[in-house]
């Protein structure tokens, strides 16, 4: 039984993986100043995995900018924590274009308090929520992780800086990295995980992805319209060199997500000190119209569109090369399509308003 420290676990992604190490036997202390995260979820979660009433999953509110609220996170668990997940930061792509100095303070300022804290705790284990956002317009599909770092937008940037500090501080020890190899750990134990798109719900229905206002990711917008919640979607280009016209992308089921940070974290339990980075993807790419037509069959409801103007930065195909991932974790997205269409509108229809809605 290890001592993991959540950072950002209420969340979408934060949570499922809670229910995943909880279900693996771990203590848990999660970090939240609840900004997106709901405690419901974390109270949901301990109902899914029986922990309800136990102390295997303890909560700390706070803020990762300030460093007296990561010392009393650090101060919660039952000794030196095993490992961290850092889910904590912002996301929202649109929103990083209108306050950037927003997302360098929480997603740069935040995570270099967050090391430092766990320097100070003698905790040198990491796993970080990083973004395929990072590679921008990739020139080779699927985009494996040698692919150029170029990011288009200030969430990405922010994403791109925060792996730059990881592998500082995994080199911090002076050696010297192999010709053409990533850098050597000092003694840490890091891993960068490069996330495609996370959509879905637990099979439950009970815990699931609950935006704050318009949702800024398709899947999400696609199942409000469905619900009757948003009148139609929009579409982002209709003109796109794919078969039907519009933008693919890689999309990978939160469970299958959720599970991918254990493997993680095993790994690196198990391995010698490094400086690991991974795509997590189904590395299967579906168009904008074939999810739509897949959400339609999994509600029994329509979903109208328009499709309008491309957006400024998109990309014609976004699909992840996870053999890496298959051949260093034995992990691999194993949920299609279609299971995550029927998971996301079980909780969506259970849940209109998200959280906030009973049951």
């Amino acid at each position: 039984m290890a001592k993991v420290l959540i950072a950002g676990g209420a969340g979408f992604i934060g949570s499922h993986t809670c229910l995943v190490l909880l279900e693996a036997g771990h203590q848990l202390v999660v970090f939240d100043n609840f900004s997106t995260g709901s405690p419901e979820s974390l109270r949901r979660v301990q109902e899914l995995t029986g922990t309800a009433g136990s102390d295997r999953l303890r909560v700390v509110e706070g803020d990762i900018r300030r460093p007296l609220d990561l010392s009393k996170a650090f101060a919660t668990g039952w000794g030196r924590f095993d490992a961290v997940i850092h889910f904590a930061g912002l996301k929202a792509v649109a929103q990083s274009v209108h306050e950037p100095l927003l997302y360098w303070d929480v997603n740069v300022g935040g995570s270099q308090h967050l090391l430092a804290a766990m320097a100070e705790h003698g905790c040198h284990t990491l796993v970080f929520s990083s973004s395929a956002t990072v590679y921008g317009l990739p020139e080779r599909i699927p985009i494996p992780e040698t692919a150029a770092v170029l990011p288009i937008n200030p969430y990405g940037h922010t994403k791109a800086a925060v792996e730059r500090m990881l592998a500082d501080l995994a080199a911090s020890d002076g050696r010297q990295a192999p010709e053409g190899g990533e850098p050597r750990s000092g003694g840490w134990r890091i891993a960068r995980l490069r996330y495609f798109n996370p959509v879905g719900a637990h099979s439950s229905g009970r815990i699931g992805e609950d935006p704050q206002g318009p949702p800024d990711n398709l899947f999400p917008y696609v199942s409000q319209v469905a619900l009757g919640r948003r009148p139609r979607l929009q579409v982002f280009g209709g003109d796109w060199p794919t078969p039907d016209g519009t933008g693919i992308r890689d999309y990978i089921h939160v469970m299958d997500l959720a599970e991918g940070h254990l493997a993680t974290l095993e790994a690196l339990w198990n391995e010698p000190p490094q400086l690991l980075t991974l795509n997590l993807g189904s590395g299967r790419g579906y168009s904008v119209l074939e999810v739509v037509r897949a959400f339609e069959r999994a509600s029994d409801r329509m979903v109208p569109f328009d499709l309008v103007a491309r957006r400024a930065g998109d990309a014609a195909h976004s699909v992840a090369d996870s053999s890496e991932a298959l051949r260093r974790l034995g992990w691999w997205a194993r949920r299609d399509l279609s299971q995550m269409c029927a998971d996301g509108w079980a909780w969506q229809q259970r849940h209109p308003q998200g959280y906030r809605s009973a049951g």
